[in-house]
């Protein structure tokens, strides 16, 4: 138990989200509970990770989720370890929820991207068909979005793109999908910034500078790819061939790598195994799964392109967001830091102990 490294996980403190302050201090070890100065309140070491209020072993729950994230049913897990089925459900929701919290936090954060492929995967459930769309950067093989929906439309590209692009630093970007349509008009639609004019009313959006959109149009027969078409959308085949050497290498435009991690999440994924029967019930199952295969993958596993003379390389470390390859313990005990705390806006002047608050926490403590 370390306070210098925990903050206070309550939204209702103004210290909430801040490390090293000296607020937090150990209420007990036995109990494994902290005391916030701030608040006064006392809370568990567990708060905002996938371990809080279980009962059982963290072993256990860690030993069912790693299996849960390498395609083992959950069928298999309850007749072997004698779990209900509900209790092997609900820690797979907490782990994609973790896993979620996590991505959102460490990797949607804006970078330099190079090069984003995006596909979408069909998925079969029980009662009918949903759509997970998946993004990836390719230059360190990071997972960096994804949505699932029931429908295969403009919405679901319009959320994972806004994934993406809260990920996107203002440097030269190239996308390169498959030949759905409306990826295209969802990329130019989101890829756009309000105008300030200083005037009321819904300012004009300015396109994103230096965004190259790729398509690879593949012509299937008898389920087997037969043509490929490679078209260039938005930008010149010069500098969509800098963006994709500086990112890729050799080669030629294609959806390779992506193609490669919808791979991945159907081996991993019980329920999106083809020809199954671990079908998932709900969209919302999905999601969960989703996240927890994604963050295992990023955080956990070491890919193979990225492990040179430094030895085994995750997509994290590539991309400069750990320094170490985790353990699916760590990912699930990882404590997601809530908003910081900002003062309310009223009317009038603050109040003094208002000043106080702002004066103390309001302000950025590097």
């Amino acid at each position: 138990m370390d306070p210098a490294t925990t903050c206070c996980p309550r939204l209702a403190c103004p210290a909430r989200g801040q490390t090293g302050q000296g607020n937090i201090g150990i209420h007990s070890r036995k109990d494994k509970r902290f005391l916030c100065t701030a608040c006064h309140k006392t809370f568990s070491a567990t708060k905002g990770t996938a371990f809080y209020r279980l009962r059982t072993a963290t072993e256990t729950v860690t030993l069912v989720v790693t299996l849960l994230a390498h395609g083992c049913p959950p069928q298999a897990i309850v007749a072997a370890f004698g779990f209900d089925e509900r209790t092997v459900a609900s820690w797979m929701a907490r782990g994609g929820g973790q896993g979620q919290a996590v991505q959102e936090y460490l990797v949607e954060q804006p970078r330099d991207l190079g090069q984003v492929q995006a596909d979408e995967i069909r998925v079969k459930k029980q009662g009918g068909m949903v759509w997970m769309a998946l993004a990836m950067m390719i230059s360190t093989r990071l997972w960096r979005a994804g949505e699932v929906s029931e429908h295969r439309d403009m919405p679901l590209m319009r959320r994972l793109l806004e994934r993406v692009r809260r990920c996107a630093a203002p440097r030269p970007l190239l996308v390169c999908t498959d030949g759905f349509c409306s990826s295209i008009r969802a990329m130019r639609e989101t890829c756009r910034d309000p105008v300030p004019t200083g005037k009321g009313g819904r300012p004009r959006l300015r396109p994103w500078r230096h965004v190259l959109i790729a398509q690879v149009v593949k012509r299937d027969e008898r389920r087997r790819v037969v043509a490929t078409e490679r078209r260039i959308v938005d930008g010149t085949p010069a500098r969509v061939e800098t963006l994709r050497r500086r990112s890729q290498g050799g080669g030629v435009s294609n959806t390779a790598s992506i193609e490669r991690l919808n791979a991945t999440f159907r081996a991993r994924l019980a329920s999106l195994t083809r020809r199954g029967r671990a079908f998932a019930r709900r969209t919302l199952t999905l999601q969960h799964g989703m996240y927890l295969i994604g963050t295992v993958y990023n955080f956990c596993t070491p890919h193979e392109s990225l492990c040179g003379a430094g030895g085994k390389q995750t997509s994290a470390m590539a991309a400069g967001i750990t320094n170490h390859g985790w353990t699916i313990r760590e990912l699930l005990a990882f404590h997601v830091p809530p908003p910081r705390w900002t003062p309310p806006k009223r009317r009038g002047r603050p109040s003094h102990a208002l000043k106080r608050l702002m004066e103390r926490w309001g302000r950025d403590h590097g």
